[in-house]
């Protein structure tokens, strides 16, 4: 039973992974455009930094998993400031926080089950 321990944190993190994918892409095109900042330049700078973990992440890579939890913590900082400064957007900002904490979580038990389960 053990072994099922770390593909249940795999898809965990995968879950978070492609939620917050999502909410970067949605969030700045669909659900609150912003009138301030080209919704490109948006995409770039928030959408970028999750895609070099991808192909890691789908092979149950341990250091993609390592670095998709390092990569998730700017985005909880992110969602944590706009729910606190941005009160139109605090369901979308809980939504990022939620995301980044669950590829986190999820990354971070799947690495130390997979290890044990070795």
């Amino acid at each position: 039973m053990i072994s099922s321990r770390p593909i249940f944190f795999h898809y965990l993190a995968l879950a978070g992974y492609f939620g917050l994918f999502a909410l970067m892409m949605l969030w700045p095109t669909v659900l609150a455009a912003s009138t301030r900042f080209p919704v490109a330049l948006i995409l770039v700078v928030t959408v970028t930094p999750l895609l070099p973990p991808l192909r890691g992440l789908l092979a149950f890579n341990p250091r993609s998993h390592a670095w998709a939890g390092f990569l998730s913590l700017p985005y909880f900082v992110h969602g944590t400031v706009e729910a606190y400064a941005n009160a139109g957007a605090r369901h979308l900002a809980a939504a990022e926080m939620l995301f980044s904490l669950l590829l986190f979580f999820g990354s971070a038990l799947a690495i130390r089950f997979n290890r044990k389960a070795q």
